[in-house]
């Protein structure tokens, strides 16, 4: 019984069974501690915004089959330049998604971070079509 008293939240009117494991796990101060940093909450959060767009995921969708440039993105999508471009930056901003010169044009591909949430969006999207390639860059699986 000692022990229980060493953890015991004083302030907090707590259930016994809720009070009895938040001791195990060493208090209010040993549940703090379990807490993941304030930055990577930041990037999780900021990561899964970007991929709360059914726009977003459509041009991850896309990049998953090949590299490619903002003109095919544009003309698939049917949207504005400038909406188009936010929507790459917000990809971007999120590590998903990269730009490379090649003369006068940009290509984008998904980042190997990018490739992954693909990945994950094809197997949920899964047997939509029977038969349909998913893509995917053969090369970086």
């Amino acid at each position: 019984m000692e022990k229980k008293r060493e953890c015991r939240e004083e302030t907090l009117p707590l259930p016994p069974e809720v009070e009895e494991s938040l001791c195990r796990c060493g208090g209010i101060a040993g549940l703090t501690g379990r807490l993941p940093d304030d930055e990577l909450l930041d990037r999780e959060s900021a990561l899964y915004r970007a991929l709360a767009d059914p726009l977003r995921l459509k041009v991850l969708a896309m990049l998953a089959v090949q590299p490619l440039c903002v003109c095919v993105i544009k003309a698939v999508l049917g949207i504005a330049d400038s909406k188009l471009s936010y929507h790459l930056s917000v990809l971007k901003k999120a590590g998903l998604i990269a730009g490379e010169a090649q003369g006068n044009w940009i290509i984008y591909r998904l980042t190997a971070e990018g490739v992954a949430w693909a990945r994950q969006v094809a197997g949920d999207a899964g047997n939509r079509k029977k038969g349909e390639s998913r893509g995917l860059y053969p090369e970086t699986l």
